[in-house]
């Protein structure tokens, strides 16, 4: 697997990888991270993709990480 782009965010880095004519983004926040995979024949190409990971997804995506966040704060180790 190797990283061929990326997606500059404030608070999140969102990397783009490729294998197996399969696309992984990877959202990493703190010690969360969440990979959407795509296949290649699907979304035909990185800018593509690129497009279809606009302001809404993103956001969706980080509002998952605050959740993700207070589940895992709230467990009893």
């Amino acid at each position: 697997m190797r990283i061929i782009d990326s997606i500059p965010h404030e608070s999140m880095t969102i990397s783009i990888f490729h294998m197996n004519d399969k696309y992984q983004v990877r959202f990493e926040a703190g010690p969360m991270e969440q990979i959407f995979k795509f296949l290649a024949e699907d979304v035909k190409s990185v800018e593509n993709l690129k497009t279809k990971i606009n302001s809404e997804f993103i956001e969706t995506t980080r509002k998952r990480f605050n959740e993700m966040f207070v589940q895992m704060r709230d467990m009893d180790l």
